[in-house]
């Protein structure tokens, strides 16, 4: 697997049905200005397809969209190998992704920390 920052496409955003393709995009067009990078999973296919073929392709994170979410404006999230992690609005969405990037290139950054050094 691909650390978050590096994975080409960190979400996939997958619709129940054709008529929330519209809200699908918009939504992506509002992550994208966090930074985000992502697709729209918009198949004429079951959602439960969907999300195997999103597990299959190792997408980090899975939004599924429909009727419910659009009207309540909270994304119901699905993290690659963990399933259902809960529902969030687009900004919390995006803080969580960036704040796991951020986290991770700290990691990165430390692991580069040369080890074995002694303070005389």
């Amino acid at each position: 697997d691909f650390p978050l920052w590096l994975t080409p496409d960190q979400l996939i955003i997958l619709t129940v049905s054709e008529k929330y393709n519209d809200d699908a995009h918009k939504l992506l067009n509002v992550l994208n200005n966090y930074d985000i990078r992502g697709l729209v999973d918009d198949r004429n296919e079951r959602v439960g397809k969907k999300i195997r073929d999103a597990e299959i392709k190792k997408v980090p994170f899975m939004i599924v969209l429909g009727e419910e979410e659009v009207n309540s404006g909270e994304l119901a999230v699905r993290r690659h190998g963990k399933g259902d992690v809960g529902k969030f609005k687009a900004e919390e969405l995006a803080e969580l992704i960036n704040e796991e990037i951020l986290e991770e290139e700290v990691l990165d950054q430390l692991r580069k920390i040369p080890t074995g050094l002694t303070v005389k």
